[in-house]
């Protein structure tokens, strides 16, 4: 038996790989495991992979599911799965290209081991010749298994050639499902368009019937309106209208000709007393209308100075002649109050033991809309006014910053923001009224006493704003039992 050397051994396998490896691209980086058999059969070793199935039962796979849901899917949706399982037929015939692929490769591979396989036995001897023949027997076993293989491989493709044939033709159904249904829906959606269609033109009729009826009624009425003015025309109703505008322009004639009437009486109960006491030292100057003041003047160079006199002011009641003095009025300025409407102001001037009298000509009369502005402020629950403080107990008032004055249904509150400078109920000793003095501004203020000890002259905004306070504090005052006036006044 011939020896060979290990250096020999080991240069021929290296001459065998290199030949091998230089024409052959193999499909992964390790040659495949196998192990013998009984009867010398080359067998693999099973791969466990539970986990990955084969692209083929995934196919199968879907395909049944495609099958079960076919009744309960959409077309749509049926087409998109056909679609999807179409492209993953495509994927597995592509596998099965590459895997012929690789079989040929396999197969040249094989065939170039068997070779140099049989020109090593052919130099080798003994038990190494033994060795290399198992080899070559085994080299033949796997051609015959690749050659196996390659059947299973064949049929396969075929199968999933088929499948794809299948699928394919199921898609182009699904497809034609689609169009069948779109053309369905158009159809119907045309139809819809033409039931709508007929809607609105029925509604638009019936519109213009309405409209046809109401230009109708609007005729009829304007007929009977032109009736109507025929029948006013015959009974001559523009004379009527000419008699009705003649009385209101009489009207305000006769309301212009009283208001110049009373002022001439006025003027002439003036000159009367003038001639009467040409002698006379005073007169009152100012209109004799609540909201006013009168202020007494001297009309001779003979009469004192005013400020060396004592004055004193009365209400005269045009019922009856006496004479009530107004508490505290001692200046020459009087502005008139709420008190004072519907009655005669008198005002006496002494100086050295001489006595002159002054008088207004006529009543007092009632500022113009005054009372329905009152009206108006009762029917809310709470009114404010805007006040200045002048006075605190008689003393000036530091301070001109602007308070305000509630008058409310139960009390009267005066405060600036959070601060309360007094807040009292209608009771007896709660007094009000105008300021009886205290030079032009006197129309716009009035006295508060609180209670005893603590009153205040508030200024306010306007004297309407003065005299409504007034008014409205007496009549919430009065639906109290109390009589609200200023200081010593009858009620």
């Amino acid at each position: 038996m011939t020896k060979v050397s290990p250096e020999v051994g080991d240069k021929m396998q290296e001459e065998i790989v290199l030949s091998v490896s230089a024409d052959v691209s193999f499909a992964s980086n390790h040659f495949p495991k196998y192990k013998i058999g009984p009867n010398n059969q080359i067998l693999e070793e099973p791969k466990v992979d539970p986990k990955a199935p084969s692209l083929k039962e995934v196919v199968a796979q879907e395909t049944s599911l495609l099958v079960e849901q076919q009744k309960r899917l959409s077309v749509r949706d049926l087409a998109s799965k056909f679609d999807k399982n179409l492209s993953a037929a495509a994927k597995l015939n592509d596998e099965a290209r590459l895997r012929e692929v690789a079989s040929l490769e396999g197969h040249v591979l094989l065939k170039k081991l068997r070779d140099a396989l049989e020109s090593i036995r052919g130099r080798l001897a003994g038990r190494n010749k033994e060795d290399v023949e198992k080899a070559i027997s085994m080299v033949e076993a796997l051609a015959v298994k690749l050659t196996q293989r390659e059947g299973e491989l064949i049929q396969e493709k075929f199968e999933v050639k088929k499948l794809a044939n299948f699928l394919k033709q199921a898609s182009e159904d699904a497809k034609k499902l689609v169009s069948q249904e779109r053309s369905f829906a158009c159809a119907e959606i045309e139809s819809a368009r033409a039931v709508v269609q007929r809607f609105g033109e029925a509604l638009e009729e019936q519109e213009k019937n309405s409209q046809a009826s109401e230009k109708q009624d609007v005729e009829g009425l304007m007929d009977e309106v032109q009736e109507a003015r025929k029948i006013r025309i015959r009974h001559q109703p523009s004379k009527v209208m000419d008699m009705e505008h003649e009385l209101r322009a009489l009207r305000i004639q006769i309301r212009e000709k009283s208001i110049f009437s009373v002022k001439l009486q006025k003027e002439l109960a003036i000159s009367k007393r003038a001639e009467e006491n040409p002698s006379r030292l005073y007169e009152l100057n100012g209109s004799e209308t609540l909201g006013s003041y009168l202020r007494i003047q001297p009309c001779s160079d003979k009469a004192p100075e005013l400020l060396k006199c004592s004055i004193q002011w009365y209400r005269v009641s045009s019922e009856s002649s006496k004479n009530e003095p107004i508490s505290g009025a001692n200046k020459s300025i009087y502005a008139p109050e709420p008190f004072d409407v519907g009655r005669i102001l008198q005002a006496d001037i002494v100086s050295n033991g001489q006595k002159a009298t002054v008088m207004t000509t006529g009543p007092i009369e009632p500022a113009a809309g005054l009372g329905n502005y009152v009206d108006t402020l009762m029917r809310k629950p709470n009114t404010e006014f805007n006040v200045v403080i002048s006075q605190t107990n008689g003393q000036d008032h530091p301070s001109h910053s602007v308070h305000v004055f509630h008058v409310g249904k139960m009390r009267m509150k005066l405060c600036k923001g959070w601060i309360t400078k007094a807040r009292e109920s209608y009771t007896a000793s709660m007094q009000l009224c105008g300021v009886r003095g205290g030079g032009n501004a006197a129309a716009k203020a009035l006295f508060w006493q609180a209670r005893k000890g603590h009153s205040f002259v508030l200024a306010f905004e306007s004297e309407r704003d003065r005299n409504a306070a007034i008014m409205l504090s007496r009549r919430y005052a009065l639906d109290c039992n109390v009589m609200l006036a200023g200081p010593d006044d009858r009620a």
